[in-house]
């Protein structure tokens, strides 16, 4: 616990709270505090100014990271035998549907991401109380309930996320490791905050962007100014 306390006041020396840095500069900031031993996730957190209690203001997207998660993302495929080798062939480890539907429901959830097709949504539907406490259940709208399961499963591989605001309204996702360097941190969070804007709510008054910052694992957040959101 003591080199805990002595990382983290060492961390804390590094940062100004005060200030608010460019994404580029908050990036190696969160470089430079993170004293863990194994390579750390780097996350991005934006507070909206919107109210997730009203459903024209639940601010859901997708985006494609310029440079991936930096994490070994395990992939189920709930889907139809004809289409089992095309999963497969993508690149998803887990590939079925009933003996996983079976699985599922007597506890096993060691994956990252669902994808399922439209035509067994009746079957999927029936875990929507285990898989939607861990943010697993597909849905259309994140493109986890299509077709053409091949495409999405290389997406997913390639760096798409899925994010929700949650009902504080904070997006809060990964957009990295710290082994990154720094522009391609401050790329994909660029990447996140320009998706986010693309989703503003018509009906969300005054200003929308309120707060980002920059953190990696057991690291202080790193305060971002929003008006130097750019990757430079």
């Amino acid at each position: 616990m003591a080199k805990n306390t002595k990382n983290r006041k060492a961390a804390l020396a590094k940062v100004d709270l005060n200030k608010e840095y460019s994404l580029i500069d908050a990036a190696e900031v969160v470089k430079e505090i993170t004293f863990t031993k194994f390579d750390a996730s780097v996350d991005i957190d934006v507070r909206l100014g919107v109210d997730p209690r009203k459903a024209d203001q639940m601010v859901r997207g997708i985006a494609t990271l310029p440079h991936g998660t930096g994490k070994t993302v395990r992939v189920l495929v709930l889907c139809t035998p004809d289409k089992e080798q095309e999963a497969k062939d993508a690149g998803a480890d887990y590939v079925g549907l009933d003996e996983y539907i079976q699985k599922i429901e007597k506890g096993w959830t060691d994956v990252d991401v669902i994808i399922t097709m439209p035509s067994v949504m009746a079957k999927v539907g029936r875990l929507g109380r285990i898989l939607g406490p861990r943010n697993l259940m597909p849905n259309p709208k994140s493109g986890t309930v299509t077709p053409d399961v091949a495409r999405a499963v290389k997406e997913v591989k390639a760096g798409k996320i899925d994010f929700k605001v949650d009902k504080t309204g904070i997006i809060h996702t990964s957009i990295g490791k710290v082994s990154f360097s720094p522009d391609k941190l401050a790329e994909n969070a660029s990447e996140v905050i320009s998706t986010l804007n693309r989703l503003k709510p018509s009906s969300a008054k005054g200003t929308y962007i309120r707060s980002i910052t920059l953190s990696s694992t057991m690291s202080p957040a790193v305060p971002v100014d929003p008006s130097l959101t750019s990757a430079k």
